[in-house]
């Protein structure tokens, strides 16, 4: 893309940002489910209008890698969100500071996945055998995502950085609103709202290092890899609140996303076996049996998993709620 369509980008995607976290700062609230619901419609028709018009200026081709990569990283966040509620409820944040605390920690996320997104481009460009390391990691973490499933409240851990903040930092007892410090007879602390930042910030850090190679096995093209990344953020804070004790129900969501991490990571290999230039590996020539995977099957892989294992979910969820409702009452 050329520099003007990033510059004017940059502008109109900072501008609703912007936009978003004034609402958010002018009146500090727990968003009702209609308000969600009308702010993820917004996000989600944004993302398909954008790919809309990429597909007239750039081609089917480049919309589908775009609208593939953006529901990669949907589907990556909204399993992004279990880690968020736990953090939210072990800290205590109260519930109308959350739309906040998930904001900043959004644009925290952005920032960082800019700067992984810039490291990823300049090291494919330079290096194709990249393209097995990336692979190779997103195989790795769709087993990590079948044996250890969704996190819970006992098994989540706090981070190095977080323990050190902890305890090296002052400390308040109570949030006080959003503020980040306050003054306790004549003592300057730092509120408990800090230690949830760091804690949001780095969560979303590990998180960028799955969905970052996942969706450079879609497309390598910077700028769709960045937008995408911007569209599956921007409409996750409402996401949290519409969602609520729905996430409990995506008992099937690690497999899936498993199912999907796996594909985008033989996807990556057999596209770095077809472009080889390593020596070890059939002496430095390309293979040329390894297949390519067109735009069109990755995006009916991706979006059927999703399907099906959010459609399995609800299936089995609400089996068992019918069959705890049968158990009389005094049996266990």
């Amino acid at each position: 893309m050329s520099v003007w369509v990033w510059v004017v980008s940059l502008i109109v995607l900072t501008a609703i940002l912007v936009l978003d976290l004034l609402i958010i700062g002018h009146r500090p609230h727990e968003p009702s489910l209609r308000e969600s619901s009308l702010w993820v419609v917004f996000y989600v028709g944004l993302a398909l209008l954008f790919g809309a018009g990429l597909a007239v200026t750039n081609g089917f081709t480049v919309a589908g890698e775009f609208y593939t990569g953006w529901l990669t990283e949907y589907s990556l966040s909204v399993d992004n969100l279990f880690v968020f509620v736990i953090i939210m409820s072990r800290f205590g944040v109260p519930r109308q500071y959350q739309q906040k605390v998930l904001m900043i920690g959004i644009v925290l996320a952005l920032v960082l996945r800019g700067g992984f997104i810039a490291a990823g481009a300049a090291l494919l460009s330079q290096f194709s055998w990249v393209f097995y390391i990336f692979g190779a990691f997103l195989i790795y973490t769709a087993i990590n995502f079948l044996r250890q499933g969704e996190p819970t409240e006992e098994e989540f851990q706090e981070n190095v950085l977080i323990r050190w903040s902890r305890r090296a930092l002052p400390v308040s007892r109570d949030f006080s609103g959003t503020r980040l410090t306050v003054r306790e007879n004549g003592r300057r602390l730092f509120t408990p709202m800090l230690i949830v930042l760091i804690a949001i910030g780095t969560t979303d850090l590990v998180f960028a290092l799955d969905s970052i190679p996942a969706i450079f096995g879609i497309t390598q093209d910077a700028y769709l890899v960045f937008t995408a990344n911007v569209f599956a953020l921007m409409g996750l804070r409402q996401l949290y609140f519409l969602l609520g004790g729905l996430l409990d129900r995506l008992i099937y969501l690690n497999i899936g996303l498993a199912v999907v991490l796996g594909f985008i990571g033989v996807k990556l290999v057999l596209e770095a076996l077809a472009g080889n230039n390593l020596p070890f590996i059939n002496g430095g020539e390309h293979i040329s049996w390894a297949p390519h995977v067109p735009i069109w099957l990755s995006l009916t892989v991706i979006l059927g998993t999703l399907t099906l294992a959010t459609a399995a979910s609800l299936i089995k969820s609400a089996r068992d709620r019918r069959a705890a409702e049968r158990v009389p009452v005094g049996q266990p």
